[in-house]
């Protein structure tokens, strides 16, 4: 007999724990600044109504439904059809790439947070600061070492099980990362840079707010959602048919979505209050942040903070991905849980050092378009893999999909949400699908913008 989530509360804790990752802390943040703030916002919450919360209900049917992993959900709905059947494939084999780098990447969340524990920023040079995330990624060892202390944390949680493991962590771990996220945005609120940091993240700017800032942030709404790696799939299948799945995919699109505006107003009027200008990515987490630290009030608590809810909001992401992937061997090859999550443990973490000695031992190694390892594998997971995922699971669930399972499952066997179910299965045909194939052919640069 397949296992249920415990609660409602604790399925919605774990998907939005899978949905809320290092993106919603430093990615959506520094997008909605670059293309318009509010405009921006109001843009991406149409997108997360037309195409991500449509194909995040699309995954909870499927995986609800059919009650198996992800490669069996399309077997289960579709014996018939080969084709169909190597999405299961695709969003597998997503999870376990993305799962083998973003623990490198998680790792550093818990060497930055040693460093914050320690006191390593008070006292020294912006440049010694800056320079210590480039002693990280170019020290072999401890790249390991941070690989695995994260791939066991990993390990530790996803080899419990559903309730005991992953439920009870996410209980732990999410109100824990909404509390850090709240205080520090009501302690950001206090600094000089308080209105600027409000003007930037939410002051609609349409002038700012180009075609492909629209489509950044139709891109942004798919892939924050976790979406086409199997994450929500096997979460759902996991649901008790009694829960509905319409208002609990809305609770965690706008969780989801919540996280990523209050980490803006939380970091930069932070950033603003000291005068540094606000950079994208990696750099303005590991460089620029740390730096500021060092010199506000409070810096040593906020720095530990912060870097506790990076670390969670990485773990409760990974630990769904490791999830997808033992559901895989529990389901497909018969294994027991205990086998089943130490066997996929290792072999991401073996598949994952690669990565950590990208920039290091393996540093001479260039693959697509001149990029390191690292890069590479995350160039084809966001660009192809999930993509082409999403578009499928779209396709598949508008035109492949008996409409007698979408409509049984959406409206709870008919007592409920047509008019829901009507407008869903109208956005997943003709909507979803459209908006996901132009971002496709955006990123891979078909069409320039």
């Amino acid at each position: 007999m397949r296992n249920h989530w415990g609660s409602r509360f604790g399925f919605i804790l774990a998907a939005v724990g899978s949905a809320v990752g290092l993106g919603n802390i430093w990615k959506f943040p520094f997008i909605t600044g670059m293309n318009g703030g509010g405009a921006f916002v109001l843009v991406y919450l149409i997108a997360i109504l037309c195409c991500g919360l449509p194909i995040l209900m699309a995954e909870f049917l499927i995986g609800r439904h059919s009650q198996k992993d992800v490669v069996g959900s399309f077997r289960e709905l579709t014996p018939q059809s080969k084709f169909w059947k190597s999405i299961g494939w695709l969003n597998l084999a997503a999870a376990f790439i993305i799962l083998s780098y973003y623990g490198v990447v998680a790792g550093w969340t818990l060497d930055y947070l040693f460093k914050s524990v320690a006191g390593s920023f008070a006292g020294n040079e912006p440049e010694a600061i800056a320079g210590m995330f480039g002693a990280l990624v170019t020290d072999p060892v401890r790249q390991l070492i941070c690989l695995t202390g994260f791939m066991g944390l990993c390990l530790v949680v996803v080899i419990s099980g559903i309730k005991e493991g992953i439920e009870r962590w996410n209980r732990i771990l999410m109100p824990t990362l909404f509390a850090i996220i709240f205080f520090m945005a009501i302690y950001a609120m206090t600094t000089s840079g308080a209105m600027e940091g409000l003007r930037f993240m939410l002051y609609p700017d349409f002038s700012k707010l180009t075609v492909n800032g629209v489509l950044e942030a139709i891109g942004h709404s798919f892939f924050t959602l976790s979406l086409a790696m199997g994450a929500m799939i096997t979460y759902a299948s996991y649901m008790d048919k009694k829960e509905a799945i319409y208002p609990v995919a809305i609770r965690i699109a706008f969780l989801d979505t919540l996280v990523a505006i209050v980490a803006g107003l939380a970091i930069f009027p932070i950033v603003f209050s000291v005068g540094m200008e606000p950079g994208g990515g990696p750099g303005l987490i590991f460089k620029t942040l740390p730096q500021i630290f060092a010199t506000i009030p409070l810096g040593g608590v906020l720095s530990t903070l912060f870097f506790l809810l990076l670390a969670f909001a990485a773990l409760s992401s990974a630990i769904s991905l490791l999830e997808v992937l033992t559901a895989f061997m529990i389901d497909e090859k018969k294994y027991n849980r205990k086998k089943a999550t130490i066997f996929m443990t290792i072999a991401v973490y073996l598949a994952g050092i690669p990565s950590a000695l990208s920039y290091s031992t393996f540093g001479n190694v260039k693959l697509l378009k001149g990029m390191e390892i690292l890069d590479s594998l995350d160039y084809v997971a966001s660009n192809f893999m999930l993509p082409i995922g999403g578009l499928l699971i779209a396709i598949y669930t508008g035109f492949i999909l008996d409409k007698k399972i979408s409509k049984a499952e959406i409206t709870e066997d008919g007592s409920g949400y047509l008019t829901i179910f009507n407008i869903w299965f109208f956005t997943i045909r003709f909507i979803a699908p459209v908006l996901v194939f132009l971002v496709f052919l955006t990123k891979i640069g078909v069409i320039k913008l």
